[in-house]
């Protein structure tokens, strides 16, 4: 179903949030009950779980918000700079890198005739993660969408450290030495993240924070 309404928008989000509890509720459950090794092991893989929602979730919910401004038909001269700027990114592109005179007249043309026109952008690739969400990767993310990131700064280190890099060396095959109860902690962290987020997402629909 095409993200229309503000109502489709908060059903897609309550989706995207809904298994992902659930399946860290489960986690969280076989965590508990699990003894020595094999807990060792589920926890392991319980931080990797946790890293995917984490950027799932950010990827997911910004794509969906595009996917709803697309469908808004809404001018890019009544929209904030960051979302000209997502609509003129091909066009800049062309510009940086091409030599060809069409391409750079069809990267000015942009700026001269297509402020008038409807936003719409190609939403799929509208949110870039790099398969790696470091605060500062989501710090821009939520910038792009003009979602202010001061709220999470102080979230920078838990995302980095605590997330991130706990992540990468279980994906490069090293040791992870965490007790249930950190990986516990952690997950209800990174809940608490991804609540936020949506929260962030819905607001800025719902008070047209996209608006000039």
């Amino acid at each position: 179903m095409k993200i229309r309404t503000l109502s489709h928008l908060q059903d897609r989000l309550d989706k995207e949030m809904g298994w992902r509890l659930k399946e860290v509720a489960d986690l969280k459950t076989g965590v508990k009950s699990s003894k020595s090794l094999s807990q060792s092991t589920l926890i392991r893989a319980g931080v990797a779980v946790l890293y995917a929602h984490w950027e799932g979730f950010v990827k997911a919910s910004s794509l969906a918000y595009v996917e709803y401004l697309n469908n808004q038909k809404i001018y890019y001269s009544e929209l904030k700079a960051p979302f000209v700027v997502m609509g003129m990114k091909a066009y800049l592109n062309t510009l940086r890198e091409s030599g060809n005179y069409e391409g750079n007249l069809s990267a000015l043309s942009f700026l001269t005739t297509k402020m008038s026109e409807r936003f719409s952008v190609d939403f799929s690739g509208a949110v870039n993660t790099e398969s790696n969400l470091s605060s500062t990767v989501f710090f821009n993310i939520a910038s792009s969408l003009c979602i202010s990131h001061v709220p999470y700064e102080a979230k920078a280190n838990l995302i980095d450290e605590s997330l991130l890099k706990r992540r990468n060396k279980i994906a490069h095959g090293e040791y992870l030495d965490i007790s249930s109860d950190e990986w516990r902690s952690l997950a209800d962290e990174v809940l608490v993240l991804l609540r936020s987020y949506k929260t962030d997402v819905e607001n800025a629909a719902t008070m047209m924070s996209y608006r000039a």
